[in-house]
């Protein structure tokens, strides 16, 4: 005589903003069903569309603001202009070490865009940044070796040697100038 085993079928639904789910848990495995909600769907195609043409005019208004900028900037007077375009000013020499191309830097920096948006600013931190020089972009890899430790430049960094037509996630469109207000604090080989 076989004994009838008990099979339990327990029913679960639950609704979250933007997705409606439901659990289905019974003796051969679980399935769980989540599923879009419409009004979810529509907002991101929303959103993805937006996004699509707010980069397309960025990177118009980006090339048009960066030379603007770069133009302007190269006539004061205490700026210096490398051939590759970068340019810098001497805020305050320093005495010390120079990084070279294998060399670990911190620094304390704010870096900004032309519009005086801050991108960051360790300035206003206790922590200083940390990179080697080869994970710098072009531009800081140019200008941090001009630098000895305690110095302070400020370098503007072109798009062809910052992040260029692609830009850096959120913060950083294409075509973008970037302005890096650098402190040298420490180089180690």
């Amino acid at each position: 005589m076989s004994a009838a085993i008990p099979l339990r079928f327990d029913i679960f639904s639950c609704r979250l903003p933007g997705f409606s789910a439901v659990l289905y848990c019974g003796c051969k495995g679980v399935l769980i069903e989540l599923s879009e909600d419409s009004n979810m769907r529509r907002q991101k195609e929303k959103n993805r569309d937006s996004s699509k043409k707010r980069t397309r005019g960025t990177a118009r208004d980006g090339r048009a603001e960066t030379e603007e900028f770069l133009k302007k900037n190269r006539l004061k007077a205490d700026v210096i202009e490398t051939p590759s375009g970068l340019q810098y000013t001497i805020v305050n020499s320093g005495e010390g070490a120079s990084p070279t191309e294998w060399s670990t830097v911190e620094v304390n920096q704010r870096i900004l865009l032309v519009d005086g948006t801050v991108i960051k600013d360790t300035f206003r931190t206790p922590d200083n940044d940390r990179f080697t020089m080869q994970e710098a972009i072009a531009g800081l890899k140019e200008g941090l070796p001009l630098m000895k430790e305690g110095a302070r430049f400020r370098f503007v960094v072109p798009p062809d040697l910052a992040w260029g037509k692609r830009g850096a996630g959120d913060k950083i469109g294409p075509y973008a100038t970037l302005v890096f207000d650098i402190r040298l604090e420490r180089v180690r080989d």
